[in-house]
């Protein structure tokens, strides 16, 4: 008589008190649990503010979303490798206030060149990797802790873009910059939709492959899951990491150029308040705090959630503090969510 054993499942599904149970693990270790989470929130909020589903405040969530999902994506590449990066904000700062002094018709150091914006977004991306670069060989090759050093890198560099603005002009940000610049944040292809929306396309493709279908996505995945049995097969563990934190600082660079032709001017406060947002956007969306877990699809789902948030709450008129209060709770929630994925995963 041939016997057949049940997975762990199918045991726990075979009582009929544990179907609920089981069907809500297979609810939270789906990939699309935040994009089902968007579509209801999307429908609660309907009756609420009808508006919300108007065509032109629909293309304002999506043009939100562009910059917040490159740098995002950065920061899902450093969560793989399970680091995490605080010093974005102060990333976007620097990178603003630097390159914004560069093209300013206001005494640039490129004023009236044509070399002007294309030296000023130049300036942007390797500020972007110098300071990814700096995060990186901190935590990869010294091995001090990425939370110390993310958080010391962002308040150097917030005060060093305060000082670099006081040093350039009297005002409290660096404007006067070129249209073809500011184009790059605002200027429409085609029916209300930006370029920054078809670079954050573009961003996210490459990530994607690079994730995906590349031998360095396979290392990161390694790394995050088990750093010395990676070691062990031959992975660079080290350089892998460094690297993450290097992109993670070029997608911030990248970031700043959409923000800053989108304001029109360079400020050292630029992405004060985005932190929040750039980790709890792939925490919402699957990537582990544990590592070894995240796809650019899952980050593009929580960016979409807290895109949606932020209209419908703008739209609310609530105040900041409660807006705060509410995105604080959702990525708690989140992050819950990702312990309970993590003990189920480590379960089966």
């Amino acid at each position: 008589m041939t016997s057949v054993r049940l997975s762990s499942d199918e045991q726990r599904a075979g009582t009929p008190s544990s179907w609920l149970r089981l069907a809500a693990e297979r609810l939270i270790l789906s990939e699309y649990l935040v994009l089902l989470l968007t579509v209801v929130y999307f429908l609660a909020m309907l009756p609420i503010v009808p508006s919300i589903a108007t065509p032109s405040v629909m293309l304002d969530i999506v043009n939100a979303m562009a910059p917040l999902l490159v740098v995002a994506i950065g920061q899902t590449f450093v969560l793989i490798v399970a680091g995490i990066d605080l010093s974005a904000p102060a990333i976007l700062a620097m990178a603003s206030v630097v390159g914004a002094s560069v093209m300013t018709g206001d005494d640039g150091y490129l004023m009236n060149s044509p070399f002007a914006v294309p030296g000023g977004i130049a300036v942007f991306l390797v500020i972007g990797i110098a300071i990814g670069w700096l995060n990186g060989v901190c935590t990869a090759r010294l091995g001090m802790p990425a939370f110390i050093v993310t958080l010391t890198t962002m308040m150097f560099f917030s005060g060093a873009a305060i000082w670099y603005t006081a040093l350039h002009t009297d005002a409290s940000s660096i404007g006067n910059l070129p249209p073809s610049f500011i184009a790059i944040g605002e200027g429409e292809i085609a029916g209300g939709f930006t370029f920054a929306i078809l670079i954050a396309a573009a961003v996210a493709l490459v990530a994607h492959f690079t994730l995906s279908r590349t031998v360095y996505g396979r290392w990161l995945y390694a790394v995050g899951t088990n750093p010395r049995a990676a070691e062990v097969s031959g992975v660079p563990v080290r350089s892998a990491a460094m690297w993450a934190f290097i992109i993670a600082g070029l997608c911030a660079g990248i970031a700043s150029i959409l923000y800053t032709g989108r304001l029109e001017t360079g400020t050292p406060v630029l992405g004060q308040r985005i932190l929040l947002d750039v980790i709890g956007a792939a925490v919402i969306g699957g990537v582990s705090l544990f590592g070894g877990k995240g796809k650019v699809m899952w980050t593009l789902f929580g960016v979409l959630f807290l895109a949606v948030i932020d209209k419908s709450l703008q739209l609310l008129g609530l105040a900041l503090s409660s807006v705060f209060a509410i995105k604080g709770g959702v990525i708690l929630m989140a992050a819950i969510i990702d312990a309970l994925r993590h003990r189920l995963l480590v379960r089966r």
